[in-house]
């Protein structure tokens, strides 16, 4: 009984010492290498062996779904929430996917989130659901104001992401600068005319 859930009050002072080292290792290892990181090097940083992380919570699964609001919900939802307090929907948009490429590049375990790479994680599923929504609603405001180009579609972002992701995650990592340089040339691309200066 004392051991149904990793946080029950009636583990043993030891048990639960364990459950928060395993989570602050989990977190640093998720957020240096991704959700994809070995659990003996997980299991290692807690100071723990890998049967103890299995008993305490089932396995990586139970282990990510633990961890996974401190790792990328928190800061993504407050990106599309910060988003949505801009009236401009050109700036609107302009600073979520900046902000998004940004978490991409600082967090690999954003990307392995967005590729959905742990389908059978149901909080994952959930930040993919809800970032869905959020490029379906910033897409749609910025095609109606004009400032997107009008071909352009959620779907084309979310593709945009998705490949921007595998890069991250397979490809060689860029430097910052060009990174960020990229990052320019993305948004000029989907930008409509209203928005380049002269217009052709």
């Amino acid at each position: 009984m004392a051991a149904a859930t990793p946080s029950g009050s009636g583990l043993r002072a030891d048990a639960r010492r364990n459950s928060e080292q395993i989570r602050s290792a989990a977190i640093g290892a998720f957020r240096g290498q991704g959700l994809t990181v070995p659990m003996e090097e997980v299991a290692k940083a807690a100071g723990v062996s890998k049967a103890t992380i299995f008993n305490r919570f089932g396995g990586r699964i139970g282990l990510i779904e633990a961890v996974i609001e401190e790792v990328v919900a928190r800061e993504l939802f407050t990106a599309i929430d910060r988003a949505r307090t801009i009236d401009d929907a050109g700036e609107r948009i302009t600073y979520y996917l900046t902000a998004l490429r940004d978490l991409q590049y600082r967090q690999p375990a954003v990307n392995d989130v967005l590729l959905q790479i742990y389908p059978h994680a149901p909080q994952l599923m959930e930040i993919c659901r809800a970032g869905g929504e959020a490029n379906e609603e910033f897409v749609a405001a910025a095609r109606a104001a004009g400032v997107l180009r009008p071909e352009f579609t959620a779907g084309d972002l979310h593709a945009l992401v998705t490949d921007n992701a595998l890069a991250l995650k397979h490809g060689q990592r860029p430097s910052r600068d060009d990174y960020d340089r990229r990052t320019r040339y993305l948004l000029d691309g989907i930008r409509g005319c209203s928005t380049d200066s002269g217009g052709r």
